[in-house]
């Protein structure tokens, strides 16, 4: 049974997961609520692994979902389920989309699909910011005000958000950088 619910979750997630990997991340969260599967802080070190391994963030994270639920096979099929509606949604638009990319319908999909699409990744980018730079958790058990930030993740959430408009290097050059960081902070 748990292979056929990863298959049609990352199903869903892959057909309305608009505008990549980082889309992907509210359905995360939104399964961890729904099937406790794993915590909110487990989301969060998926997007870092995701990240920091090759390949698409949201096929990685549905890969490292399926393993961490139901092993190497949960992995397989979580991985297909979330490519499956790719595959189908890319050749359907490459048929169609130049016949109608100048019909006023399109330009006005994409135009509200645009936003939602940023809506989503920085509702995803809050609740990381929830877990990883502040102690919400904790906050909302205590009402602590003192105990909210995580100072030091801060600082160096800080830091590396000034590293990369400064200098726009390789996002490998600041993970590698930060996992050196946490290592010796943390």
């Amino acid at each position: 049974m748990i292979y056929v619910l990863l298959f049609y979750e990352f199903f869903k997630i892959g057909l309305f997961a608009v505008g990549g990997g980082l889309a992907t991340i509210p359905f995360l969260y939104d399964l961890a609520v729904k099937h406790n599967w794993y915590t909110n802080q487990d989301v969060v070190d998926m997007i870092a692994i995701s990240e920091s391994t090759p390949g698409a963030i949201g096929l990685n994270m549905s890969t490292y979902v399926g393993y961490t639920t139901a092993g190497v096979l949960g992995s397989i099929i979580s991985t297909i389920a979330i490519i499956i509606p790719e595959i189908i949604i890319v050749i359907i638009v490459s048929k169609v989309l130049n016949q109608f990319s100048s019909s006023k319908y399109v330009v006005s999909a994409f135009y509200g699909i645009r936003p939602t699409v940023t809506a989503l990744i920085c509702v995803a980018c809050l609740e990381v910011l929830k877990v990883s730079v502040f102690n919400w958790g904790e906050f909302l058990q205590s009402y602590n005000w003192a105990a909210l930030v995580n100072y030091k993740a801060a600082i160096l959430f800080a830091l590396v958000l000034f590293l990369v408009f400064k200098f726009k290097k390789h996002p490998v050059y600041y993970i590698a950088g930060c996992a050196l960081a946490g290592m010796l902070l943390f």
